[in-house]
């Protein structure tokens, strides 16, 4: 009896061996009949993980992102800032068709170019705040959102004053989804490494839309209208909210709006560019002065607000650093040469060379694809150089293109002024990352978001401006006015880069860790 015992327990304990190390059963059906509570739970312990159907969860507030959320957030915010660069390079090719189909003057394509860049900088430096209020991800959304709505609304316009209301609608939208993107990013790769490649990535979108965006836009509007280049940002916008339904939630931080700065900002900035359009063709008339009246009181109480608030959207202090100030001004210089030069050729290309919109659009493929090239290798020439050689280097090549361009005429060959806008670009591509580097080294960490709004702030303002002056130059004297407009694009870079030289010749500005600028909660 007793060796039949401990024989079944010895047996019993052989198959307790044999058990799954996860504790489920290999329990047979013999032991437990069909029909039985038993067999059901045998079959469903049966299964294996892989194997059948297995349970959903849920992750965990806090928890990990799910796998490949990451790549869908970084595909989304590359494709947004896609098309919303290709909305600035390609809109200026189609202007003169514009201007055919709709009718009105110069000043109402000021305005369809300008509209846009305007509201893009006006709300730039607070558009980080509702970005960090509402969480990356429903801030780029509602961005996404109402980009797409307005750029499908662009393409449907009757008249041209309706059609810049619609592109302050667009720059609105950009706005918000430019720091909403990169949060994205940040949010999405947590590793140091994978982060910078993403953001250099974001980077490079940007980088074909500029080269591309002259050649499709110039495609489009020759091939069907100039509607098209509005009508292509709404497939590339829902692509992005389809990719960004994959991504993960992001968190919400507390978040102070600085509402007076914002207002006196855009009052500033607005008025600002109304008398330079308005008082350009039509001289100083009581619409314009009233325009100044409103404007240099706003620039007044914005310096006024930002030197009192707690929590100000722009903290003057930074002006302090050289490393600050230098940027911002040349950045100014640099995207006023650009895009200032970029709307005047393109006038130029169709109006007295008689080129098609497609045509004038392959005369910007040489400077934009040396451009894309530089981009990527600006930075090592800093990590050999130092950014002030970099800085000065850039800013002096972009002169020398200006000069260069503001020698032709309509009979000059095709390859030779194509010839001459390289430098143009590759001076813009040379100085930008390395103004970059040198903002973000010049203040603490945590202004870093603030620092590069301002950056951006500063260059979008010089493009609009550019367009203003311009535009008025050349509305007089077509010919003429294109010469001044690029001898004063030049004499803007070389008086930038002999500042540059000259303010930066004993350091590259001031150490993060002197004269620091209070955070928001000191």
């Amino acid at each position: 009896m007793s060796g039949r015992r401990s024989g079944a327990s010895s047996s019993r304990s052989e198959v307790s061996a044999r058990q799954p190390e996860d504790g489920s059963s290999r329990t047979t059906a013999r032991e437990h009949p069909p029909g039985t509570p038993g067999a059901r739970r045998t079959r469903g312990a049966r299964r294996t993980p892989g194997v059948g159907r297995t349970p959903r969860t849920r992750r965990a507030p806090g928890g990990p992102e799910p796998a490949g959320s990451g790549t869908f957030a970084l595909a989304a915010a590359v494709l947004g800032f896609f098309v919303i660069t290709l909305d600035v390079s390609g809109v200026n090719v189609a202007l003169p068709a514009m201007r055919d189909d709709l009718g009105g003057a110069l000043s109402g394509l000021q305005w369809v170019a300008d509209s846009y860049t305007l509201m893009f900088a006006a709300l730039m430096l607070s558009a980080g705040a509702l970005s960090d209020a509402i969480g990356a991800r429903r801030a780029y959304a509602g961005g996404l959102v109402a980009f797409t709505l307005a750029s499908l609304a662009c393409g449907l316009v009757p008249t041209l004053g309706a059609l810049a209301a619609t592109r302050v609608a667009q720059g609105s939208a950009a706005a918000v989804m430019v720091p909403a993107s990169l949060a994205l990013i940040r949010q999405a790769f947590p590793d140091a490494g994978a982060r910078s490649r993403g953001i250099a990535l974001w980077t490079v979108g940007g980088a074909v839309a500029i080269a591309a965006g002259p050649v499709l836009g110039g495609l489009l509007t020759t091939a069907w209208s100039w509607r098209a280049v509005f009508f292509l940002n709404v497939p590339a916008g829902l692509a992005a909210a389809l990719m960004l339904t994959r991504a993960g939630r992001s968190p919400r931080r507390p978040a102070v709006f600085d509402v007076p700065g914002q207002l006196t900002a855009g009052l500033a900035l607005a008025g600002v560019t109304y008398a330079v359009i308005e008082g350009g063709h039509h001289g100083l008339t009581g619409t314009v002065l009233a325009t100044v009246a409103v404007a240099v009181p706003a620039g007044a109480g914005f310096v006024a607000v930002e030197a009192g608030w707690r929590s100000p959207m722009l903290p003057l202090g930074l002006f302090r650093r050289r490393g600050v100030t230098v940027p911002v001004v040349a950045g100014f210089a640099c995207n006023a040469a650009f895009y200032g030069g970029v709307f005047v050729l393109s006038l130029f290309f169709q109006e007295q060379r008689g080129q098609s919109p497609f045509s004038a659009g392959l005369m910007f493929v040489p400077m934009a694809v040396i451009t894309a090239l530089f981009n990527y290798l600006s930075p090592h020439a800093v990590s050999r150089f130092g950014s002030i050689a970099v800085v000065v280097a850039g800013l002096l090549v972009g002169a020398a293109g200006c000069c260069a361009l503001a020698t032709v005429v309509p009979d000059t060959p095709a390859w030779l002024i194509a010839l001459a806008m390289v430098p143009l670009g590759v001076g813009g591509a040379l100085v930008m990352p390395a103004l970059t580097s040198l903002m973000l080294d010049s203040v603490p960490a945590e202004r870093a978001g603030t620092a590069a709004a301002l950056l951006n702030t500063s260059r979008q303002m010089g493009g609009a401006l550019s367009i203003a002056v311009f535009g008025a130059l050349v509305a007089s004297d077509p010919s003429c006015g294109m010469r001044e407009s690029l001898l004063l694009a030049a004499a803007l870079l070389g008086v930038n880069a002999l500042g540059a030289a000259a303010l930066l010749r004993r350091g590259e500005g001031a150490s993060p860790a002197q004269d620091s600028v209070p955070a928001p909660d000191q």
